[in-house]
């Protein structure tokens, strides 16, 4: 092999990688915005918790906001390697919900 088409395989290979790398932001970004839109939505997710009766739905907050201040304060907490994994567990399930919204926003269905 030449270094000319080693060096072209690792160029195209770059631009690969980069690729899907903004593939995967703009699934992550539509996943980020498509979970808000499902909450604070007319017929969203919260309209539907406070729709139901005010005590539900201040019990339904409070436990989100506990379990997030929770998540807040434990987040120095732990091994460095399950924090990196719970991230990556993170972004690739923002990045599957972004899928499924823009599946439903392509059908029509949102």
């Amino acid at each position: 092999m030449t270094p000319i088409s080693i060096r072209y395989k690792q160029e195209l290979y770059s631009i690969m990688q980069g690729l899907v790398g903004v593939a995967v932001l703009v699934l992550v970004l539509a996943g980020i915005g498509g979970t808000i839109y499902k909450v604070i939505s007319p017929d969203g997710w919260l309209a539907q918790a406070l729709g139901r009766s005010l005590s539900a739905g201040v019990a339904a907050l409070g436990s989100l906001a506990l379990v997030g201040g929770l998540a807040w304060f434990s987040r120095s907490w732990g091994d460095l390697n399950r924090r990196t994994l719970a991230s990556d567990f993170l972004v690739y399930g923002f990045a599957a919900a972004g899928f499924l919204y823009l599946a439903q926003i392509w059908r029509g269905s949102l």
